[in-house]
């Protein structure tokens, strides 16, 4: 079954109106009327990017510094590699390693839009109390029942990804019954519904490109983004040097750089108002030109 870049999905929960911006609990708002860039920052020893990885405050500060200079309007703060058949960290080692990152870029840039990248309800509360604007769940609340209930009493900004199984078993999870984007059409509706029970405010909705999806799967959801829109919420792409980007072209992530930005491209035509990247000025650069040649797209 396709669907139309216009059509309506098939569900039956209301639609909600395009968000342009995203109030923090601790009063920061983020502005989404011009797509933005999300720059990541890895806590963890094993991120499949070793150049995303940051082993010490300093390090995190330099880097944070030179990602908010180059444009960067969120910093992605994650302490559980989620990269296929990674280690499986307790909540507690992962707060170990999350909660000092976010107190220190709260002290050091205090007008910083952070977001916690963590499933954990328990984890992703200690962060926002920590000073964390938005909770990035990759397991879009099916990896902590409480999560939804969290964000909602929290009234903290949220992602809302697509992910079926647990990182260590999602590649295995690939095989797909009905059409792949109208199974996240019903995907994203449940979820919001639950969401909108809980109370929950400001939601992004992200695909989960490469999360228990090969990379003709992943690449047909880029192309097909325009459909996703139809639920009325801004979108999140998280795609930089994903294997979908290096696998196509016989290369590693080192090298998936050029790939990324011609992706983002695909991503912004698509309707993405945030880039989860690596490269926060080479993203910043996309949009730029984007905004130069689909003015009305904006």
């Amino acid at each position: 079954m396709m669907l139309s870049p216009t059509a309506k999905p098939a569900v039956d929960s209301p639609v909600h109106q395009f968000t342009s911006s995203l109030l923090s609990p601790h009063g920061r708002l983020l502005s989404l009327h011009r797509p933005q860039v999300m720059g990541i920052l890895n806590l963890t020893p094993d991120s499949f990017f070793a150049d995303s990885r940051v082993a010490s405050e300093k390090e995190l500060l330099a880097r944070a510094e030179a990602m908010l200079k180059a444009g960067a309007a969120v910093l992605d703060l994650g302490a559980y590699s989620t990269r296929p058949g990674a280690e499986d960290i307790s909540a507690d080692e992962e707060a170990r390693r999350l909660l000092p990152a976010v107190e220190a870029l709260r002290r050091e840039f205090p007008a910083a839009f952070l977001s916690a990248d963590t499933f954990r309800a328990g984890v992703a509360e200690a962060a926002v109390h920590a000073g964390a604007d938005l909770v990035n769940d990759v397991g879009g609340g099916t990896l902590d029942p409480a999560m939804f209930a969290t964000v909602g009493r929290l009234r903290v900004p949220y992602v809302l990804m697509h992910l079926r199984g647990t990182p260590q078993t999602m590649a295995r999870l690939t095989h797909y019954e009905d059409d792949i984007v109208l199974t996240l059409l019903r995907y994203f509706r449940d979820g919001l519904a639950a969401l909108r029970q809980a109370g929950a405010v400001d939601v992004l909705l992200d695909p989960g490109f490469g999360f228990a999806k090969t990379a003709a799967q992943s690449h047909e959801l880029l192309r097909r983004l325009p459909e996703l829109r139809a639920l009325g919420l801004p979108l999140l792409a998280a795609l930089s040097r994903k294997k979908m980007v290096y696998g196509p072209l016989g290369l590693g992530p080192e090298a998936a750089l050029n790939g990324t930005t011609a992706l983002h491209m695909a991503a912004l035509q698509g309707g993405a108002r945030l880039l989860r990247a690596h490269d926060v000025a080479e993203a910043r650069q996309t949009i730029e030109l984007f905004a130069h040649t689909f003015p009305m797209a904006e």
